[in-house]
């Protein structure tokens, strides 16, 4: 068939033998495409293809590279309007979401591009005379990047741009779930004017790509973004192996409210921690931990405010959040709504499935009271539009439930205490912690990453990404 999005390898689009389609969860009729399905054969092509271009763009000119980057960037952000609504479509996030995710990803292109005119090293002096010591960093050769179906540019974008910038050689692997929109990154990637093999990318099932580019010896290092059970099994491999690796997996965020905090504000937080993006990020707070003296007064507000939200086609303006993203993604969650129940929580409002005009996976988000930091609920991630609420005596107790869990990614608090919220930035077990704002939302230029089973390696995002991306050398010169 010559109807579907091929391979990018070595400069050109490459056929497969087989596809995936490409179905809008909003819209079950609406099929955005068919995008080739490779296997360990086309993984070989393109890291042979990397490995062979790496010596050139590894000592390439930063200015080139520099304008490689700004040129992908500037077309992103030029498509931003086009590029969302493919996102919409695909993944279901709401059209406003989708395209400020494109304008992200336009925008780490672009702070990348400027990176590349950053590269420093440093001059030390040695303890003995006559000798200058220079401390520099370089890339590491051919990276191999496995992104998720639930930012399916943002994503790719913060692995692809530094990667790139500091010199290495990419072969990227994206969800097969989504590949319209890293298919899309890749045809602009394809015109930016980096030569043949620096950049390729291979779509198809994670289980036989993944553990071809993860076990060849020639990929030097793998960043990897996904569940807690794949990420480990990816870092084992990487590590027997001697491979570098970097690795952003779950997270169960805890939300605290205290009595001081502004309750609107503090429901209106929690919403949008919990629930916008259909609850599918990593950063999404699924644990509502509440003070006492404001506990009823917060569920009557979460539930007044829940009962307005518009669940519904992602490209209706009027949605505030959209379908879950696939029927395996809607069985896990009610799958938990049912668990919750049986352990003795509260279904306290929403959980089921919704009919709209068009034929979707729609789910009304659920909300938990009763709940007890030892359910299942509050341990483990359920990826979807579901929270639940802790009940708690004090700050004190607050903190402790909040750091009770083996994720560490984000954590909030709302409170107009200056003390706890300075204790809460300092004591909290999460990489990255926010006060009266939602958990969710990085600027593209600070480092993202979490602690515990959350994040493995150095952090992404902004000048930090350079620890992952580079390798430090010593060398000595004798004057």
């Amino acid at each position: 068939m010559d109807d579907y999005k091929k391979h990018f390898i070595n400069g050109s689009w490459v056929e497969s033998t087989s596809t995936s389609e490409n179905i809008n969860p909003s819209d079950l009729s609406d099929i955005i495409g068919n995008y080739a399905s490779g296997d360990e054969h086309t993984i070989n092509q393109a890291v042979e293809a990397a490995k062979q271009a790496f010596p050139s763009w590894s000592q390439s000119n930063i200015q080139a590279r520099s304008n490689a980057l700004d040129f992908i960037g500037n077309e992103i952000l030029t498509r931003a309007s086009e590029l969302g609504e493919l996102l919409a479509r695909e993944e279901g996030k709401t059209l406003g979401e989708a395209t400020g995710e494109v304008n992200r990803a336009g925008q780490i292109f672009k702070f990348f591009a400027g990176e590349c005119l950053r590269l420093s090293g440093e001059i030390l002096p040695s303890v003995r005379p006559a000798i200058d010591i220079n401390v520099t960093r370089e890339p590491l050769g051919v990276v191999g990047l496995i992104t998720p179906w639930n930012f399916p540019i943002a994503i790719p974008a913060w692995k692809v741009a530094p990667a790139l910038a500091y010199g290495n050689c990419v072969v990227l692997k994206p969800a097969e779930l989504v590949s319209g929109s890293a298919w899309a990154l890749a045809e602009i990637i394809s015109r930016s004017g980096i030569p043949d093999g620096v950049f390729n990318m291979v779509m198809g099932k994670g289980s036989v790509l993944g553990n071809a580019l993860v076990e060849h010896p020639d990929v030097a290092a793998i960043s990897f973004t996904g569940s807690v059970k794949t990420g480990r099994h990816i870092a084992s491999r990487c590590v027997a192996r001697q491979a570098k690796v970097q690795l952003e997996m779950g997270g169960k965020n805890p939300q605290i409210i205290l009595d001081d905090a502004d309750l609107d504000k503090a429901v209106e937080l929690s919403v949008q921690s919990a629930y916008y993006s259909t609850g599918q990020r990593c950063t999404a707070s699924s644990r509502l931990i509440v003070t006492d003296k404001i506990y009823p007064q917060f569920i009557e507000k979460m539930q007044q405010r829940l009962s307005k939200i518009r669940v519904g086609h992602a490209l209706d303006s009027a949605t505030d959040i959209g379908p879950v993203v696939s029927q395996s993604q809607l069985d896990q969650n009610q799958s938990y709504l049912k668990i919750a129940q049986d352990e003795g929580a509260t279904l306290a409002l929403g959980g089921e499935l919704l009919k709209r005009e068009s034929d979707g996976y729609f789910m009304a988000p659920a909300l938990f009271t009763d709940t007890t930091s030892e359910m299942r609920i509050n341990r483990e991630e359920v990826f979807g539009p579901v929270a639940s609420v802790l009940r708690a005596s004090d700050y004190e107790h607050a903190l402790a439930l909040a750091n009770d869990t083996e994720f560490g990614l984000s954590a909030g608090i709302a409170t107009q205490s200056l003390k706890y919220a300075r204790h809460f930035q300092r004591n909290a077990r999460a990489g990255m912690v926010m006060v009266n704002l939602p958990t969710a939302g990085v600027d593209y230029h600070v480092p993202f990453g979490g602690c515990k089973s959350s994040s493995y390696g150095s952090r992404e995002q902004g000048k930090y990404a350079q620890e992952f991306y580079t390798t430090v050398k010593t060398s000595y010169l004798g004057l």
